[in-house]
This record gives structure tokens, C-alpha cells and sequence, in this order.
């Protein structure tokens, strides 16, 4: 199981490289050993068969002070190539790497180093040398995608490479409502839901839809609780899979919308301490620190004092309540409705400042390398 995560995994129909494929008359290079029945098996088929030597399994061997005892000392999962030496995993698959490998659709593996990361959206970029992609994949569009439309997912779920299974497009769901306790996708807004069964070692394989572009990254499944498996698939839309690529090939970081400030639940504080903001509702975010350059020090918010020992004194600074009118109920509602702007772009802020509301208009900036 992947660090942080119930993620990374896939199932149901087709396996791939070394189990029997079909015949339709329309598949080359495909052995016959019965006839498909319906239009939707072709299709599969079809998409598996040009989608497969794209993917890739991505073993990265653990650093060792972040072992435990008992630990499996290589973590799991899956990518493919975009470009023909650039490959797109999740960020969780080799976020604690010491060296990372690639194995290819045919069992031939090589080395791979770490090109761009984005812990925000859960992504990396991997770069292999002394060999070629077989195949790239393109992007098609999320935001396009119909509830119960078809979905195929390839990876490498249980260590079991090019394992093609099939689902379809529930919803878009609110990052609010997939909870994830590894720190990682803040900046997500909505989470691709499918009933592609995900599995461990199937993190950051493609999302195919029945033209064979990608529409979202494999990242997570769903469950009630930790003794329960998932059986509802979690992916990266693919369309902000595709920004972030760009932005990390051109610029070297996202470029999506932050504020730069420092947050802190307001239901986190003592409630005394709200009672003397006059604040009477446990929603919002309170604005702890404000580097200096940031957009929010530009637009003026007001950061809270703190004392020696790091408690929270009054009077509070601002407490960010809504964003472009949309009331929030804490820091992350603020982060990833700010990080759907891009840099240039506006937003309003909503404060509660002085016992008196308050609207700010911030411009929010370029992302720059630390």
C-alpha cells in the first residue's frame, strides 16, 4: 500500500501483455482465438491494445530513515509517457525515493529520475534516458465527460503489470468529500469519481476514455474505513493533470492561484477566542502570517500576533469567510477555490475584520522557484 494513501489500483476486464487477445478482423497483430460479441468489447480491446505500450510500472526504492519495520522497501505504481522520454505518475508514488525505475509494457526496465513534482495536485514528472517511448498518450477533455460514460484504466495494480480494467464516469465530486490523510492534492477542486476498481500500485496509470485520450490520472480509492477495500475509483481530472504538465515543463512550478498567507481554521480556535472577535459562527479561515510580497500582503490582509510560546492572541487578524461570495468552512475550502484562478486573475475575498465584514480584492501572482 502506497505511503498516506488506500491508493493506486484498477481492475475488472481485460489482462494485458501475454494473456490472449482477440480477433475482429480490425485489431492487427492480434492472434484469433475467438470472435468478439459486442461493439463495446472491440472497442475495449481496440483502446487497451494502442493504450498499453504507453504504460508503465514505477518501482521507487524507499529512502531508509522512512522505513518502518516490516516495511516493503520499494513502493508501487504505475505512469505512462506523455512525451517520449516524459512520464506522469503520482507525486505519493515516489515522494520518499532514494532511486526510481520504469518497467515497460514488455519487461524491460530502466533507470528514471524525478523531472517535476506538484504535491498539490498529487503529480510528478519522470524522465527516462537510453530509451524512446513506445507509445505517448494525449489528453482529452474532463470536463466533457458524461455520467456513465465508459472508462478504461491500465496499470499495475498488486505488482500486476498491464492490467487493463474497465468502469464507468459517476461525478465530479468536491475534494471537500474525498478526505485523504497525507497531506498531499490541496489544490485539487474536484476529484474524477468512477467504479474503475482501484487497487495499491495502480497510482498515476491513465484514465482512458473510449477514444483512448486521457481524461484523468489514477490516484486513490474510496472506503468507509481503513478494514474495508475501496471499491469506488478516485482520479486527477485530466484537464488539470494537462495545466499542471505545462506549467511545470515551462515555468518549473504550477501557476495555479495562491495567496500566500498562512491559514488556521476558525473551528479550530478556542471558542473564547472567537467570542472576543465578535466572531459567532466556527467557519472560515483566519489569516495567521503574511510574507511580505505575497498577494495577500500586496491586498493588505492582516495577519494574527502570536506570543512566545505560539498562541494566538488578540485581537485576531483577518478571518477569510467567503471567496468570490461563496461562504467556506475553513482553509481548505480557501485554498482550492483561490488555486482554480490563475496568476493575473482576481479574487474576492470576504473578511471578517475589526467585527465588521469586509471585501478585499486580491490579484494573484506568479509562482516563482524557491
Amino acid at each position: 500500500m502506497t505511503r498516506g494513501l488506500r491508493a493506486a489500483g484498477l481492475a475488472l476486464l481485460l489482462a494485458g501483455t501475454g494473456v490472449g487477445a482477440y480477433w475482429t478482423g480490425q485489431l492487427q497483430g492480434v492472434q484469433a482465438q475467438r470472435a468478439l460479441v459486442t461493439s463495446d468489447e472491440i472497442n475495449t480491446v481496440e483502446v487497451a491494445q494502442r493504450a498499453i505500450p504507453a504504460v508503465v510500472r514505477v518501482d521507487a526504492r524507499i529512502r531508509k530513515e522512512e522505513l518502518q519495520a516490516g516495511d516493503d522497501p520499494v513502493d508501487t505504481g504505475s505512469g505512462f509517457f506523455y512525451k517520449s522520454n516524459l512520464i506522469v505518475t503520482n507525486y505519493h508514488v515516489i515522494q520518499y525515493q532514494e532511486s526510481v525505475s520504469v518497467t515497460l509494457h514488455n519487461g524491460r526496465r530502466v533507470t528514471a529520475r524525478v523531472e517535476g513534482i506538484d504535491p498539490d495536485i498529487d503529480l510528478a514528472i519522470l524522465r527516462v534516458t537510453g530509451v524512446t517511448a513506445p507509445r505517448t498518450l494525449s489528453f482529452g477533455r474532463s470536463a466533457s465527460l458524461i455520467p456513465g460514460q465508459k472508462l478504461i484504466t491500465i496499470g499495475s495494480p498488486l505488482r500486476i503489470q498491464n492490467f487493463v480494467g474497465t468502469g464507468v464516469f459517476s461525478v465530479m465530486a468536491s475534494a471537500q468529500d474525498v478526505p485523504r490523510d497525507d497531506q498531499l492534492g490541496q489544490e485539487i477542486g474536484q476529484y474524477l469519481v468512477m467504479t474503475n476498481n482501484i487497487q495499491p500500485g495502480n497510482s498515476g496509470g491513465p484514465v482512458l476514455d473510449s477514444r483512448g485520450a486521457v481524461v484523468g490520472v489514477a490516484d486513490a480509492n474510496a472506503a468507509p474505513n481503513s478494514f474495508v477495500p475501496g471499491v469506488i475509483g478516485i482520479a486527477i481530472p485530466g484537464d488539470l493533470v494537462r495545466q499542471s504538465l505545462d506549467d511545470l515543463e515551462k515555468i518549473g512550478v504550477p501557476q495555479r492561484g495562491t495567496l500566500g498567507v498562512t491559514l488556521v481554521d476558525l473551528d479550530t480556535l478556542d471558542p473564547a477566542l472567537r467570542q472576543l472577535a465578535g466572531l459567532s459562527s466556527s467557519e472560515g479561515a483566519l489569516v495567521d502570517e503574511v510574507p511580505a510580497g505575497t498577494a495577500g500582503a500586496r491586498a493588505g490582509l492582516r495577519g494574527s500576533l502570536r506570543n512566545s510560546r505560539g498562541q494566538l492572541l488578540a485581537p485576531l487578524g483577518d478571518v477569510i469567510v467567503a471567496v468570490d461570495g461563496a461562504r467556506v468552512r475553513g482553509s481548505y475550502d480557501v485554498i482550492r477555490r483561490v488555486a482554480a484562478k490563475r496568476p493575473g486573475q482576481t479574487v474576492t475575498l470576504r473578511l471578517w475584520r475589526n467585527k465588521r465584514s469586509v471585501d478585499v480584492r486580491v490579484t494573484l501572482q506568479k509562482r516563482t522557484l524557491q
